[in-house]
Protein backbone atom coordinates (compact mmCIF):
# COMPACT_ATOMS: atom_id res chain seq x y z
CA UNK A 1 0.00 0.00 0.00
CA UNK A 2 2.87 2.35 -0.63
CA UNK A 3 1.73 5.86 -1.49
CA UNK A 4 3.80 8.95 -2.11
CA UNK A 5 2.26 11.03 0.64
CA UNK A 6 1.45 8.62 3.49
CA UNK A 7 3.45 9.29 6.64
CA UNK A 8 3.86 5.67 7.72
CA UNK A 9 5.92 6.61 10.75
CA UNK A 10 2.81 7.81 12.61
CA UNK A 11 0.98 4.47 12.48
CA UNK A 12 1.64 0.76 13.03
CA UNK A 13 2.90 -0.94 9.90
CA UNK A 14 -0.27 -2.97 9.33
CA UNK A 15 -2.71 -0.08 9.90
CA UNK A 16 -3.77 2.31 7.13
CA UNK A 17 -6.06 4.85 8.85
CA UNK A 18 -9.34 5.89 7.28
CA UNK A 19 -8.08 9.29 6.15
CA UNK A 20 -5.55 7.57 3.88
CA UNK A 21 -7.84 4.90 2.44
CA UNK A 22 -9.05 7.28 -0.29
CA UNK A 23 -5.51 7.28 -1.68
CA UNK A 24 -5.89 3.56 -2.31
CA UNK A 25 -9.33 4.00 -3.85
CA UNK A 26 -8.13 6.73 -6.21
CA UNK A 27 -5.06 4.78 -7.36
CA UNK A 28 -6.40 3.81 -10.77
CA UNK A 29 -3.52 1.42 -11.59
CA UNK A 30 -4.10 -0.54 -8.41
CA UNK A 31 -7.90 -0.52 -8.72
CA UNK A 32 -7.92 -1.58 -12.36
CA UNK A 33 -5.45 -4.39 -11.79
CA UNK A 34 -7.34 -5.85 -8.82
CA UNK A 35 -10.72 -5.50 -10.53
CA UNK A 36 -9.41 -7.39 -13.56
CA UNK A 37 -7.62 -10.04 -11.49
CA UNK A 38 -10.65 -10.71 -9.29
CA UNK A 39 -12.90 -10.92 -12.35
CA UNK A 40 -10.52 -13.57 -13.72
CA UNK A 41 -10.17 -15.54 -10.49
CA UNK A 42 -13.63 -15.44 -8.87
CA UNK A 43 -16.64 -17.40 -10.08
CA UNK A 44 -20.24 -17.44 -8.79
CA UNK A 45 -20.66 -19.46 -5.61
CA UNK A 46 -17.04 -19.25 -4.51
CA UNK A 47 -16.17 -18.63 -0.85
CA UNK A 48 -13.74 -15.72 -0.61
CA UNK A 49 -11.86 -14.41 2.43
CA UNK A 50 -10.47 -10.86 2.42
CA UNK A 51 -7.72 -10.46 5.03
CA UNK A 52 -7.11 -6.83 5.98
CA UNK A 53 -10.00 -5.61 3.88
CA UNK A 54 -9.61 -1.86 4.43
CA UNK A 55 -12.68 -0.10 3.05
CA UNK A 56 -13.76 -3.35 1.43
CA UNK A 57 -13.33 -2.57 -2.25
CA UNK A 58 -11.68 -5.91 -3.04
CA UNK A 59 -14.54 -7.68 -1.25
CA UNK A 60 -16.93 -5.66 -3.39
CA UNK A 61 -15.15 -6.75 -6.58
CA UNK A 62 -15.44 -10.40 -5.45
CA UNK A 63 -19.11 -10.08 -4.42
CA UNK A 64 -20.13 -8.66 -7.79
CA UNK A 65 -18.66 -11.81 -9.38
CA UNK A 66 -21.15 -13.85 -7.38
CA UNK A 67 -18.93 -14.92 -4.48
CA UNK A 68 -19.85 -15.16 -0.81
CA UNK A 69 -17.25 -13.03 0.95
CA UNK A 70 -15.96 -12.63 4.50
CA UNK A 71 -14.00 -9.41 5.05
CA UNK A 72 -11.64 -9.02 8.03
CA UNK A 73 -10.59 -5.58 9.28
CA UNK A 74 -9.26 -4.60 12.71
CA UNK A 75 -8.95 -0.78 12.59
CA UNK A 76 -12.27 0.33 14.15
CA UNK A 77 -13.12 3.33 11.95
CA UNK A 78 -12.07 1.56 8.77
CA UNK A 79 -14.11 -1.50 9.80
CA UNK A 80 -17.23 0.60 10.45
CA UNK A 81 -16.84 2.38 7.12
CA UNK A 82 -16.37 -0.89 5.23
CA UNK A 83 -19.39 -2.49 6.89
CA UNK A 84 -21.64 0.41 5.94
CA UNK A 85 -20.35 0.71 2.37
CA UNK A 86 -20.44 -3.03 1.68
CA UNK A 87 -23.92 -3.42 3.08
CA UNK A 88 -25.14 -0.64 0.79
CA UNK A 89 -23.33 -2.06 -2.26
CA UNK A 90 -23.73 -5.82 -1.81
CA UNK A 91 -26.52 -6.48 0.70
CA UNK A 92 -25.64 -9.60 2.65
CA UNK A 93 -23.14 -10.98 0.11
CA UNK A 94 -20.24 -9.77 2.27
CA UNK A 95 -19.91 -10.49 5.99
CA UNK A 96 -17.64 -7.89 7.59
CA UNK A 97 -15.92 -8.95 10.82
CA UNK A 98 -14.01 -6.76 13.27
CA UNK A 99 -11.04 -9.08 13.74
CA UNK A 100 -7.29 -9.28 13.30
CA UNK A 101 -6.05 -10.86 10.06
CA UNK A 102 -2.95 -12.08 11.90
CA UNK A 103 -4.91 -14.66 13.90
CA UNK A 104 -8.25 -15.06 12.10
CA UNK A 105 -9.37 -18.57 11.11
CA UNK A 106 -12.50 -19.15 9.00
CA UNK A 107 -15.20 -21.58 10.13
CA UNK A 108 -14.62 -23.84 7.15
CA UNK A 109 -12.83 -24.15 3.81
CA UNK A 110 -12.53 -21.16 1.49
CA UNK A 111 -11.74 -21.09 -2.22
CA UNK A 112 -9.78 -17.84 -2.47
CA UNK A 113 -7.93 -15.53 -0.07
CA UNK A 114 -7.52 -11.86 -0.93
CA UNK A 115 -4.75 -10.09 0.96
CA UNK A 116 -3.30 -6.70 0.06
CA UNK A 117 -1.03 -5.64 2.89
CA UNK A 118 1.68 -4.66 0.45
CA UNK A 119 4.46 -2.11 0.45
CA UNK A 120 7.19 -1.96 -2.16
CA UNK A 121 10.07 -4.23 -1.23
CA UNK A 122 7.72 -6.12 1.13
CA UNK A 123 8.83 -3.54 3.68
CA UNK A 124 6.71 -2.17 6.55
CA UNK A 125 3.50 -4.09 5.95
CA UNK A 126 2.70 -7.63 7.06
CA UNK A 127 1.77 -9.41 3.81
CA UNK A 128 4.17 -12.32 4.24
CA UNK A 129 3.59 -12.65 7.99
CA UNK A 130 -0.20 -12.65 7.63
CA UNK A 131 -0.36 -15.16 4.79
CA UNK A 132 2.27 -17.43 6.34
CA UNK A 133 0.39 -17.52 9.65
CA UNK A 134 -2.94 -18.06 7.91
CA UNK A 135 -1.57 -21.03 5.96
CA UNK A 136 -0.30 -22.72 9.14
CA UNK A 137 -3.62 -22.22 10.98
CA UNK A 138 -5.64 -23.33 7.98
CA UNK A 139 -3.69 -26.56 7.44
CA UNK A 140 -3.72 -27.36 11.17
CA UNK A 141 -7.42 -26.78 11.82
CA UNK A 142 -9.14 -27.16 8.44
CA UNK A 143 -6.70 -29.23 6.39
CA UNK A 144 -5.60 -29.17 2.78
CA UNK A 145 -5.63 -28.20 0.08
CA UNK A 146 -4.87 -24.55 0.67
CA UNK A 147 -7.08 -21.98 -1.05
CA UNK A 148 -5.86 -19.90 -3.96
CA UNK A 149 -4.23 -16.62 -2.99
CA UNK A 150 -4.57 -13.25 -4.70
CA UNK A 151 -1.94 -11.88 -5.27
CA UNK A 152 -0.58 -15.24 -6.39
CA UNK A 153 3.10 -14.34 -6.66
CA UNK A 154 5.69 -11.63 -6.12
CA UNK A 155 8.75 -10.65 -8.17
CA UNK A 156 11.32 -8.22 -6.77
CA UNK A 157 14.15 -6.49 -8.60
CA UNK A 158 16.89 -4.00 -7.77
CA UNK A 159 18.68 -1.44 -9.93
CA UNK A 160 21.71 0.81 -9.32
CA UNK A 161 20.98 4.45 -10.06
CA UNK A 162 22.41 7.91 -9.69
CA UNK A 163 19.74 9.95 -7.91
CA UNK A 164 19.63 13.72 -7.67
CA UNK A 165 18.89 14.37 -3.99
CA UNK A 166 19.46 18.14 -4.24
CA UNK A 167 16.38 20.34 -3.97
CA UNK A 168 16.78 24.09 -4.65
CA UNK A 169 20.42 23.83 -3.61
CA UNK A 170 19.70 21.72 -0.51
CA UNK A 171 21.04 18.16 -0.60
CA UNK A 172 19.29 15.55 1.54
CA UNK A 173 19.60 11.86 0.61
CA UNK A 174 16.31 10.32 1.76
CA UNK A 175 14.14 7.48 0.38
CA UNK A 176 12.01 8.55 -2.57
CA UNK A 177 8.90 6.93 -4.07
CA UNK A 178 8.37 7.10 -7.83
CA UNK A 179 5.38 6.40 -10.06
CA UNK A 180 6.38 3.69 -12.56
CA UNK A 181 4.50 5.27 -15.44
CA UNK A 182 6.19 8.67 -15.10
CA UNK A 183 9.52 9.94 -16.42
CA UNK A 184 12.07 10.40 -13.64
CA UNK A 185 14.39 13.27 -14.61
CA UNK A 186 16.22 13.07 -11.26
CA UNK A 187 17.20 9.42 -11.83
CA UNK A 188 20.00 8.09 -14.04
CA UNK A 189 19.69 4.35 -14.61
CA UNK A 190 23.20 2.95 -14.37
CA UNK A 191 22.23 -0.59 -15.44
CA UNK A 192 19.01 -2.52 -16.06
CA UNK A 193 17.22 -3.97 -13.02
CA UNK A 194 17.87 -7.56 -11.94
CA UNK A 195 15.47 -9.89 -10.13
CA UNK A 196 16.64 -10.85 -6.65
CA UNK A 197 13.53 -12.61 -5.35
CA UNK A 198 10.42 -14.36 -6.64
CA UNK A 199 7.91 -16.69 -4.97
CA UNK A 200 4.33 -17.94 -5.02
CA UNK A 201 2.20 -17.38 -1.92
CA UNK A 202 1.01 -21.00 -2.03
CA UNK A 203 4.63 -22.14 -1.56
CA UNK A 204 6.88 -21.69 1.50
CA UNK A 205 7.36 -17.97 2.04
CA UNK A 206 10.72 -16.20 2.41
CA UNK A 207 12.12 -15.33 5.81
CA UNK A 208 14.53 -12.81 4.25
CA UNK A 209 14.69 -10.44 1.31
CA UNK A 210 18.32 -10.62 0.26
CA UNK A 211 20.33 -9.59 -2.79
CA UNK A 212 23.93 -9.97 -3.88
CA UNK A 213 23.92 -8.75 -7.47
CA UNK A 214 26.60 -7.67 -9.93
CA UNK A 215 25.69 -5.15 -12.63
CA UNK A 216 27.65 -3.82 -15.61
CA UNK A 217 27.47 -0.03 -15.83
CA UNK A 218 26.07 1.26 -19.12
CA UNK A 219 27.33 4.83 -18.53
CA UNK A 220 29.63 6.78 -16.23
CA UNK A 221 27.83 7.59 -12.99
CA UNK A 222 27.97 8.03 -9.25
CA UNK A 223 26.01 5.06 -7.90
CA UNK A 224 24.47 6.70 -4.87
CA UNK A 225 21.15 4.87 -4.65
CA UNK A 226 19.32 1.65 -5.39
CA UNK A 227 15.85 1.47 -6.87
CA UNK A 228 13.55 -1.35 -5.73
CA UNK A 229 10.86 -2.69 -8.05
CA UNK A 230 8.07 -4.92 -6.74
CA UNK A 231 5.72 -6.56 -9.23
CA UNK A 232 2.72 -8.48 -7.91
CA UNK A 233 1.28 -11.21 -10.10
CA UNK A 234 -2.29 -10.81 -8.95
CA UNK A 235 -3.85 -13.64 -10.96
CA UNK A 236 -2.45 -16.14 -13.43
CA UNK A 237 -4.46 -16.52 -16.62
CA UNK A 238 -4.59 -19.54 -18.89
CA UNK A 239 -6.50 -18.45 -22.00
CA UNK A 240 -4.34 -16.79 -23.13
CA UNK A 241 -1.48 -17.74 -20.79
CA UNK A 242 -0.23 -14.82 -18.74
CA UNK A 243 -0.99 -12.89 -15.59
CA UNK A 244 -2.72 -9.77 -14.34
CA UNK A 245 0.06 -7.70 -12.79
CA UNK A 246 0.42 -4.70 -10.53
CA UNK A 247 3.81 -2.99 -10.26
CA UNK A 248 3.95 -0.86 -7.15
CA UNK A 249 5.54 2.56 -6.83
CA UNK A 250 9.30 2.30 -7.09
CA UNK A 251 11.38 2.98 -4.01
CA UNK A 252 14.75 4.71 -4.39
CA UNK A 253 16.96 4.44 -1.29
CA UNK A 254 20.32 6.20 -0.81
CA UNK A 255 23.61 4.36 -0.38
CA UNK A 256 25.68 5.59 2.56
CA UNK A 257 28.96 5.27 0.61
CA UNK A 258 28.39 5.96 -3.12
CA UNK A 259 30.78 4.57 -5.73
CA UNK A 260 32.00 6.05 -9.00
CA UNK A 261 31.75 3.80 -12.07
CA UNK A 262 32.71 4.11 -15.70
CA UNK A 263 31.05 2.48 -18.69
CA UNK A 264 31.72 -1.27 -18.54
CA UNK A 265 32.64 -1.32 -14.86
CA UNK A 266 31.03 -3.88 -12.62
CA UNK A 267 29.17 -2.70 -9.53
CA UNK A 268 28.06 -5.03 -6.79
CA UNK A 269 24.93 -4.33 -4.72
CA UNK A 270 24.18 -6.17 -1.47
CA UNK A 271 21.41 -5.90 1.10
CA UNK A 272 19.32 -8.09 3.38
CA UNK A 273 16.26 -7.54 5.58
CA UNK A 274 13.18 -9.39 6.79
CA UNK A 275 9.75 -8.94 5.17
CA UNK A 276 7.87 -6.35 7.20
CA UNK A 277 11.02 -4.55 8.37
CA UNK A 278 11.12 -0.77 8.34
CA UNK A 279 12.96 0.98 5.51
CA UNK A 280 16.06 1.68 7.72
CA UNK A 281 16.63 -2.08 7.90
CA UNK A 282 17.27 -1.94 4.16
CA UNK A 283 19.25 1.27 4.06
CA UNK A 284 21.32 0.37 7.10
CA UNK A 285 22.66 -2.77 5.47
CA UNK A 286 22.86 -1.54 1.87
CA UNK A 287 26.34 -1.81 0.37
CA UNK A 288 27.75 -1.03 -3.06
CA UNK A 289 31.18 -1.27 -4.60
CA UNK A 290 33.30 -2.60 -7.43
CA UNK A 291 34.51 -6.24 -7.18
CA UNK A 292 37.25 -6.52 -4.63
CA UNK A 293 36.41 -3.13 -3.10
CA UNK A 294 32.92 -3.61 -1.62
CA UNK A 295 32.52 -1.51 1.54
Amino acid sequence: MDRLDIDHTRFPADVIPLQYQALLLTDERRMSAFAEAIAQAVAPGMRVLDLGAGTGVLSYFAARQGATVTAIEREPRVFATARTALRAATGDAVRVLHADARDYLPDGPVDLVLCEMLHVGLLRERQVEVIDGFKRRYLRHIGGPLPRFLPEACVQAAQPVEQDFTYRGYTVPVPVFQLPECAQPRTVEVAPPQVFQHFFYCDPLPARCAADLTFVAERPALVNAVRLVTKNLLALTYDPPGSVDWTMNYLVVPIAEPVEVRTGDEVRIRFEYAPGDEIPALTGGLRAGVPGHVH
